[in-house]
């Protein structure tokens, strides 16, 4: 899983951005009731070893009227512990969705704007949950209880090492308006924990695993299970699934088809069902990539295609480096979810392609690409130990990176990141990481596994990566497993040294295995340039007079001179400079050198050619700012393009703020003027300026033209655009 869809931003960086902003059982009511699947076929003969130790025979309907999936689910599960077992446990994780309470946390801002554009939907619309309606254990009525997301059925008679017995499952499903896992918006459902899964049972424990969904991040943890699915849906949808698909009429149901999947060896089986659905499909060596996208822009199929070529280099780079993708198939599901990207197995979750999505570096891809080594096909309690799935898979899209010779999303971008401040270890708990999982389980994760990586070589590491593979595909991987595959390939030493590193949670990467000074400084200028330009790029066809415009010309090796006032008095001096010394504290973490110009003969001396070429921030009253001055006719007539009335702003009494034109004298070059009327600022005016200044140059908020501001500091008129990428820096 991903939390952001902004390319490259590291912890560091977001903090940087901060800083700079400072800131099927008869169902009731139902057209058509859903048998019971009749016992499992010779599909799951216990005979054969290739099979898992759990086999789910589905039918389902969904209602598209009622947005409800009315099912009943046979369930073959084998057990493989030296207990013998009174209950079956399954996870509902459906019910997260009873209240806002247990509902993931994650998908909340999502929401928050959806019920903006919605008003007519109810609080209860956003809700759902999962009634079971019937149970029964090898074909006899069983006692069954439904809390707390946990499903437990009575045996009769134990289930002794080595049975099996079969448990079929009634279920009723609301599915919740909106954006969680389970959920449907516009043209669109999302169905993940759509039916009852068979929890993990724990020999060590003696005990099944009862956890409900995780609020704040994830607990997808199963057995690698045999699934087969009748789903019944309207004609006219689209429906992706893991595994071999096929379709057929339903007799007696004009308008409605039933799709049927069938997929071995799967940890989990989602659906994403749309009427608008297209769909990409190429195959290369066996393998066939398919992209389920909304053709809603021109030039749309490009991009997926681009995306299918980059879905192909990422599986070849795992398939070489940890062990063969053994499906026929992988699935990308395009969504309307934002700054979130999921993965599945067999499948992932995107977000939506935009206009200057870059494909080829799209490392929120490749990260859940890599999930599918990390959590679909060597699974682990992503409850309990997060770090297997989300730090490899953060480890490995780097890795690709490096490979393929990008700088910026390679090996550095682990190198530079300072998690000194998070005294969490790196195998918490999600409970124990709280809101700190990102850092935790992504940033410090992957620089255990670095450290690892650059201590014993590229050879032995990949060695024991395919090891590691090897014994722990289809099944559910621990840190302690972990370990020990380590120490049989690599050595005692080297498991010491990641035992230290999982479990001190004052861990950080070996100075020896960080960057330079100045290897820092350059990977930031690199970075923050990528950045301001990804941001600047979301809009299409924005004005040349944008203020964050100016920082990005300048990362792309434009020259920029400040220019101060030089005829200021005591106090307005004192505070320039206070905001000079911001403005220069931020453009140094980028990379930027500004020249700086306070005196007026040096002004007039490089009027006519050095400034002529720079683009400039002018800082102060106008009539105290020499260049103000000198170029007043051609920033009275550059003002008109942005709709200000220059004279009558400077005429405001007491009035400040900021504007940007072209440059008089050139039309390539930008003038960024921060203003006051009055000879200083006002005391209150003061304590929000310089946040406001450096607020309007982030590549992280609105794209400022202009903007003005009473004595108090309030902003009484503006003309700015919306940053689509702003709420992704929007604290909570």
């Amino acid at each position: 899983m991903y939390r952001t869809t902004l390319k490259a931003v590291s912890q560091k960086a977001l903090a940087y951005s901060l800083a700079f902003t400072l800131a099927a059982c008869p169902v009731a009511g139902s057209s058509q009731a859903l048998a019971d699947p009749a016992t499992p076929t010779a599909s799951f003969d216990e005979s054969v070893q290739v099979h898992a130790p759990v086999q789910y025979r589905i039918n389902a309907r969904l209602d598209e009227n009622t947005m409800r999936i009315q099912g009943s689910e046979s369930v073959t599960y084998r057990n493989l512990s030296k207990d013998t077992l009174q209950e079956i446990v399954f996870h509902t994780f459906a019910d997260a969705n009873r209240s806002k309470a247990t509902q993931t946390s994650m998908f909340e801002r999502n929401n928050e704007e959806i019920r903006k554009g919605n008003p007519q939907k109810k609080p209860e619309d956003f809700l759902g949950g999962i009634d079971i309606l019937s149970s029964k254990v090898n074909g006899q009525s069983a006692e069954f209880s439904n809390s707390n997301q946990a499903l437990t059925v009575q045996l009769k008679q134990g289930l002794k090492p080595g049975e099996s017995v079969t448990v079929q499952i009634g279920f009723d499903v609301k599915i919740p308006y909106g954006m969680q896992r389970l959920s449907y918006y516009k043209d669109i459902v999302n169905g993940a924990h759509w039916f009852p899964v068979a929890s993990v049972y724990d020999a060590s424990k003696h005990e099944w695993d009862k956890t409900p969904y995780s609020k704040t991040f994830e607990t997808d943890y199963y057995d690698a299970s045999d699934y087969e699915v009748h789903l019944n849906v309207p004609d006219s949808y689209q429906i992706l699934m893991p595994g071999t698909i096929t379709t057929q009429e339903v007799s007696g149901e004009p308008g409605r088809k039933m799709v049927n999947a069938t997929a071995d060896n799967t940890r989990e089986l989602v659906f994403f069902a749309s009427r608008n659905y297209k769909v990409e499909s190429v195959t290369r060596d066996g393998l066939t990539v398919e992209y389920y996208y909304f053709a809603n822009m021109p030039d749309k199929k490009k991009l997926v295609d681009e995306y299918i070529d980059a879905a192909f280099d990422a599986i070849h780079f795992f398939n070489e480096k940890y062990g063969k993708y053994p499906y026929p198939e992988f699935r990308i599901a395009e969504s309307y979810v934002e700054g979130v990207a999921v993965e599945f197995s067999r499948v992932i979750q995107m977000g939506q392609v935009a206009q200057n999505s870059d494909p080829a570096h799209d490392d929120v891809f490749v990260h859940e690409i890599a999930h599918q080594w990390f959590h679909a096909l060597i699974g682990n309690n992503s409850e309990k130990e997060s770090f297997l799935d989300e730090g490899f898979a953060d480890f490995s899209k780097a890795y690709f990176a490096e490979k393929r010779g990008d700088t910026l999303g390679g090996f550095q971008s682990i190198q530079i990141d300072d998690l000194s401040s998070i005294d969490k270890p790196i195998a918490s708990t999600n409970e124990e990481a709280q809101d700190e999982e990102n850092p935790v389980f992504y940033g410090k994760g992957r620089q255990a596994i670095y450290q690892l990586y650059r201590m014993v070589g590229e050879d032995p590491f990949d060695a024991f990566m395919r090891e590691y593979f090897k014994r722990y595909e289809y099944k559910n991987a621990t840190i302690d497993g972990l370990l020990q595959t380590i120490q049989d390939t690599l050595g005692t030493e080297a498991r010491q040294e990641m035992d230290r590193a999982l479990h001190d949670p004052n861990f950080t990467l070996k100075p020896e295995f960080r960057l330079s000074e100045a290897e820092e400084t350059a990977y930031w200028h690199e970075q923050f340039k990528s950045i301001y330009h990804s941001s600047l790029s979301q809009v299409p066809n924005l004005g040349a007079e944008t203020m964050s415009r100016i920082v990005d010309k300048a990362l792309q090796g434009e020259p920029l001179t400040i220019v101060m006032s030089d005829r200021a008095d005591y106090t307005a001096n004192k505070q320039e400079q206070s905001m000079l010394k911001q403005l220069q504290g931020s453009l140094q973490l980028m990379g930027i050198q500004a020249d700086v110009i306070t005196e007026r003969q040096v002004l007039k001396k490089q009027m006519e050619k050095e400034l002529a070429a720079s683009n400039i921030i002018a800082i102060g009253r106008a009539g105290s700012n020499g260049l103000i001055q000198a170029l007043k006719p051609g920033i009275m007539q550059n003002a008109k393009a942005i709709g200000l009335n220059w004279t009558s702003l400077m005429g405001q009494k007491a009035a400040s703020g900021a504007y940007i034109i072209k440059h008089p004298y050139n039309q390539n070059r930008l003038l960024l003027h921060f203003f006051w009327n009055g000879k200083a600022l006002s005391e209150p005016a003061m304590k929000v300026y310089p946040a406001q200044m450096l607020n309007a140059l982030s590549f992280s908020t609105d794209y400022y033209q202009y903007y003005v501001m009473d004595p108090s500091g309030k902003i009484t008129s503006d003309r700015k655009t919306a940053n689509p990428m702003s709420k992704f820096f929007a604290q909570e």
